[in-house]
């Protein structure tokens, strides 16, 4: 029964790997250990246990893993600027709007006095002045009454012209609006298929480690530790650290006390705190607390804040990962960065050369 149970976990393992792997040409699956040699003597039937896919299998899985985090980490970002681009829209929306209505009692009055001008020149039964002149009494009335009417008709044209004005404003500010709205939708759009895209390969990979068992996950964790400590060795093999002298600025400061104070908190996509975060959630917010505010996302982080060289950097300073920057961590000092990794984790110390760095930026460059 034992010999059965054996062989039945094992090809368990060899299925589960084969489907996971997506059938990838040139990977080596687990197959079912052989039977152990007969004995001379019956052996034991031993105690119900788990087969341990091989390293090579797992590694597989471990890329397979990594591609769907960094996934959603991609679509993450794009999530985040679309809801960034969203709420800026929201405001500008809103800032237009009350324009629109201020123009509108603007344009609404001068109506009124267009009116009450009309109703004042049918009184006087609309009379030209020198009409008015010959069938007067006194000639000094009629100049009077002509400054008048001079006045009244140069009043009469400004108001015209700023009738126009403002029904022209009034037409540019409605304009806008409704192509700040036609923006705002695409980007409720873009910030929708982002977020399907995000849960879907969450869920993925989440399917994924649920295939494994308890100690192949383990085992899992413990190569990825292996990867990271490895990339971080090789990094700090290059005496990165004999020429890293920078020191902190008070900002900077500021911005690591608040980064490192989020330790053991949950990474969640799309947080910006205080209970989770995500990768750029956590940075933007700790900027935010020093006083130097950061674009939300790590893609704008790069794009937009000054870069410096790896060797001039120091702490506080972000360390941009990934070919399309889709990760950030806040560099602390001693070859360390503080970061939100992924789903399922938490805020954590990593080695800053455990992942392939695209560059360094410097919120509070000089």
């Amino acid at each position: 029964m034992g010999r059965r149970r054996h062989t039945v976990l094992a090809a368990a393992v060899t299925v589960v790997c084969a489907v996971t792997l997506l059938g990838a040409p040139g990977t080596a699956f687990a197959r079912a250990l052989p039977d152990p040699a007969p004995s001379a003597s019956p052996a034991p039937s031993p105690s119900p246990s788990v087969t341990l896919a091989p390293d090579k299998d797992l590694q597989a899985v471990r890329a397979k893993l990594e591609e769907l985090y960094h996934d959603a980490a991609v679509a993450t970002d794009a999530y985040n600027l679309a809801k960034e681009k969203a709420e800026k829209q929201s405001a500008e929306i809103t800032d237009l709007n009350r324009k629109i209505a201020d123009e509108q009692r603007k344009l609404d009055g001068l109506k009124d006095r267009a009116g009450a001008a009309a109703r004042a020149q049918y009184r006087t039964g609309g009379l030209p002045p020198e009409v008015q002149l010959m069938l007067g009494n006194d000639p000094q009335d009629f100049f009077d009454g002509a400054g008048r009417v001079l006045q009244g008709q140069r009043a009469t044209k400004g108001l015209i012209e700023e009738t126009t004005r403002t029904q022209q404003d009034l037409k540019l500010y409605a304009d806008d609006a409704a192509d700040r709205w036609q923006k705002l939708e695409a980007g409720r759009k873009a910030k929708a298929a982002a977020k399907k895209r995000i849960k879907e390969r969450i869920k993925e990979a989440e399917q994924l480690e649920a295939t494994l068992e308890k100690r192949q996950r383990e085992r899992l964790a413990e190569l990825e530790r292996q990867a990271a400590d490895q990339a971080q060795s090789a990094w700090l093999g290059t005496g990165i650290l004999d020429e890293l002298n920078g020191k902190a600025s008070a900002a900077g400061k500021k911005a690591v006390e608040f980064a490192t104070a989020q330790l053991g908190k949950p990474y969640e996509w799309g947080a910006e705190g205080p209970r989770t975060y995500d990768c750029s959630g956590l940075t933007s917010q700790a900027w935010s607390a020093a006083g130097n505010p950061v674009p939300r996302t790590s893609q704008q982080q790069w794009r937009q804040l000054k870069r410096v060289d790896i060797k001039d950097m120091r702490p506080g300073d972000l360390v941009i990962y990934f070919g399309d920057a889709s990760h950030v961590g806040m560099y602390v000092g001693d070859g360390t960065i503080v970061h939100a990794p992924r789903p399922g984790r938490t805020v954590t110390l990593a080695g800053a050369g455990s992942m392939p760095i695209l560059g360094v930026v410097r919120p509070d460059a000089d």
